[in-house]
């Protein structure tokens, strides 16, 4: 059975054959990263569907049954919907679901993958998130400030719960991608994946 999975299709890293194992303060660092910040918050953070699905079953219902629509519909389900793709994101980035264009790098020693992924983190990712984090902090903090509304709906939901996931979706992001860089570390120093 196993001969038919074609392994071309299979998106995770291979691991290469195991030799000295990797530091026990390394190891435990991103295993606690991976576990909390990767696994657990993508596992709470998934539930926020059922009320997404909740709230545009209800408004259809009500909309096209009932010929009632309602105010909050629409302002409850873009924050939920935005909430849920801003805070899966560090799930995402652990699962190695984001976005790679691996035409040559898939042709890479692991080693050489390692550094390029190490050298895009220091260089790109995180300047980006740090950026994404700082502006956004601004944005909240202003917006809890002045207990900011919306000005588009006659409902006026309040704005800073939705604005403040912003930065805390990217504090995620970064302490996540300390995980997956230090894994590339590793991959671009010892040849391997951890």
């Amino acid at each position: 059975m196993d001969e038919l999975i074609d392994e071309e299709f299979i998106p995770e890293k291979e691991k290469e054959p195991e030799g000295e194992p990797p530091p026990k303060a390394l190891a435990t660092i991103i295993r606690l990263i991976d576990t909390y910040v990767g696994e657990l918050s993508g596992k709470i953070f998934m539930l926020m569907i059922f009320p997404l699905i909740g709230g545009s079953t209800y408004e259809v219902i009500a909309r096209y049954v009932f010929n009632a629509p309602t105010k909050w519909a629409y302002d409850t389900s873009y924050m939920l919907y935005g909430s849920h793709f801003m805070l899966g994101a560090a799930y995402c980035l652990y699962k190695g679901g984001h976005i790679r264009t691996d035409v040559f790098y898939e042709k890479f020693s692991v080693r050489w993958q390692g550094r390029i992924d190490a050298a895009l983190y220091i260089f790109f990712f995180f300047p980006g998130m740090i950026l994404f984090f700082w502006f956004g902090s601004i944005e909240a903090i202003h917006s809890w400030s002045i207990l900011e509304e919306s000005v588009v709906s006659p409902w006026r939901p309040p704005l800073y719960p939705f604005k403040t996931v912003i930065p805390v979706a990217a504090a995620m992001l970064m302490i996540q991608g300390i995980s997956e860089l230090l894994k590339s570390l590793y991959a671009g120093i010892r040849g391997r994946w951890l």
